[in-house]
């Protein structure tokens, strides 16, 4: 007898976390790579490293070379004006398995993407995930990761960049009957490419010693992106408009030792800025490192130095499914000023045991200044709340 679908993803998953080790949503644990570079890496994909400096278009692509990668796309909608009634989020992840010699039938490179929609009334979190494997090559059909330019593709779900004019526009489609949800999206750029850390260069822990890896990324975000289109939700389909914030990064090494999982902040300010803040969290809940930026709209970025950045829970909530407990409103100190953040729905977790094999929240939120009034909307994302996110 064949088990039910959700049974059969639940399965899966189990048997891809027992080949990985465990897949995290949005980075990596653990040191070093694991061997050569697998089938469908190039010349291009060299170390991260603070004297790698980003090109474009080849570094909206794919780095096959890398461990882990991710294009990560996440905004407020509505149909109705400037007042978000929707949170959206679109993830595709690649990760390179280090199975090169196992046989020719071993999967090089896995892909998975995750999606959720945010409906804030009457409040409810619908999401799906897919998973596939990669050839390394930039195949005409089946699942692909492009290596020129952005083009990610996992069955009929798509994330893909076209360049108008010097701007880049994002094409992203999706349906996910199981979640009686669909999106198809045009996010368009309005401002110039943030280069995250130092020039694309982005620290994740300390500088490493002579000779170990570096726990960091390449990483970019496109902020303030002008978010149109259309989502179905039960078969109802709305006209809508909004605001968007794309991060894409790659690395081979991301997390320090002892750290169980992160908190992270991706912000469209009102005043045309973007912010964005993280904390590396060790179990006990201390900071072991943490970062972001800052660009004032039509300005240069500021760098935050580890020093700079803290993380202050201020009320939590329990997940009735996992029994995970988030912070859900905090108080986050930048050298631009002193925030505080609250989710919009607290009930925005996203359960991937059947893909990544990772729990996470992930959902919109909302950034208040001084007298709490609001600063800003942007995605917050927390994981390593279901134990320590590892991989190898």
């Amino acid at each position: 007898m064949r088990p039910p679908a959700g049974q059969r993803m639940r399965r899966r998953g189990w048997l891809l976390g027992a080949m990985l080790g465990g897949l995290l949503p949005r980075g990596v644990s653990g040191q070093g790579t694991d061997g050569p570079a697998a089938a469908g890496a190039s010349a291009v994909d060299d170390p991260v490293s603070p004297q790698r400096r980003l090109g474009f278009p080849r570094d909206h692509g794919a780095h096959p070379g890398s461990r882990i990668e991710w294009w990560y796309a996440t905004g407020w909608l509505s149909s109705t004006g400037t007042e978000p009634q929707f949170g959206f989020q679109l993830t595709f992840f690649r990760s390179r398995t280090g199975l090169g010699g196992a046989g020719r039938f071993a999967p090089r490179q896995l892909l998975f993407a995750h999606a959720a929609i945010t409906q804030l009334k009457p409040g409810s979190h619908r999401h799906a995930q897919r998973i596939g494997r990669w050839s390394g090559t930039d195949a005409v059909s089946g699942p692909v990761a492009s290596t020129r330019d952005t083009l990610v593709r996992l069955g009929a779900w798509q994330f893909v960049r076209r360049d108008d004019a010097g701007r880049s526009t994002y094409g992203a489609r999706l349906a996910a009957p199981e979640a009686g949800f669909t999106l198809d999206l045009a996010l368009a750029s309005t401002q110039p490419t943030l280069l995250q850390g130092d020039q694309g260069y982005s620290l994740k822990g300390p500088p490493a010693a002579p000779g170990e890896p570096a726990h960091a990324s390449l990483y970019y975000s496109q902020p303030q992106l002008d978010a149109q289109g259309r989502v179905v939700i039960d078969g109802r389909e709305q006209a809508v408009r909004g605001r968007a914030w794309l991060d894409h990064e790659w690395s081979d090494a991301l997390m320090p030792a002892g750290a169980v999982g992160w908190d992270w902040i991706g912000i469209n300010l009102l005043d045309g800025g973007a912010l964005t803040a993280f904390v590396m969290r060790a179990g006990d809940g201390r900071a072991l490192w943490a970062g972001g930026s800052h660009r004032p709209a039509g300005g240069a970025v500021r760098p935050f130095t580890a020093a700079e950045v803290r993380f202050t829970a201020l009320r939590w909530w329990t997940s009735p499914a996992t029994r995970a407990r988030y912070p859900v409103q905090w108080r986050i100190d930048t050298p631009v000023d002193s925030f505080e953040l609250e989710a919009l729905l607290d009930a925005q977790e996203l359960d991937s045991r059947g893909s990544t094999g990772a729990v996470y929240w992930e959902g919109l939120a909302e950034l208040r200044g001084p007298g709490r009034q609001r600063a800003g909307l942007g995605y917050l994302e927390m994981t390593g709340y279901l134990g320590a996110l590892k991989l190898g």
